[in-house]
């Protein structure tokens, strides 16, 4: 019994499985949806993380690179990475697990010049939000997963 719960949090961290398919399976398959929707959250952000934290490092190592080399970014690129911020981040972030996957999602998050933090806050609202949306959905049996 243990190892299907091991399964289903090796599920969640792989991408384009992860929880939007994960969850729905490990609660029809009859498994405890609590613990399907905690391993499933758990596992999909325990692999989201690195991506951001890598990213982060290369980003900085080609910003280094840029200010050597005595390029430094406009008032319009700041002012565009300010507004993405604020507007298009969320969107993302909430969107990403339906639409793109949440890896991808951080991937293109941290390209568009976030900051690795608010990523982060961001992913794990949605990650967590659709959790609950996808474990209540398949517990009240919406026909959508069958």
């Amino acid at each position: 019994m243990l190892y299907e719960y091991i399964l289903i949090f090796i599920g969640a961290a792989v991408p384009w499985l992860e929880i939007a398919l994960v969850i729905p399976l490990g609660i029809i398959w009859g498994f405890s949806p609590f613990w399907v929707m905690l391993l499933a959250f758990v596992g999909n952000l325990l692999t989201v993380i690195p991506v951001i934290i890598g990213f982060e490092k290369v980003r900085t190592w080609y910003e280094k690179r840029q200010l050597k080399k005595g390029k430094e970014p406009s008032k319009r690129s700041n002012r565009g990475r300010r507004i993405w911020d604020k507007y298009g981040l969320p969107g993302l972030a909430m969107l990403g697990p339906i639409l793109t996957g949440t890896h991808i999602a951080a991937f293109i998050g941290m390209s568009f010049g976030s900051e690795k933090k608010w990523v982060t806050l961001w992913l794990t609202i949605s990650i967590g939000v659709w959790t609950v949306i996808f474990g209540v959905a398949t517990i009240f049996g919406l026909d959508i997963f069958l």
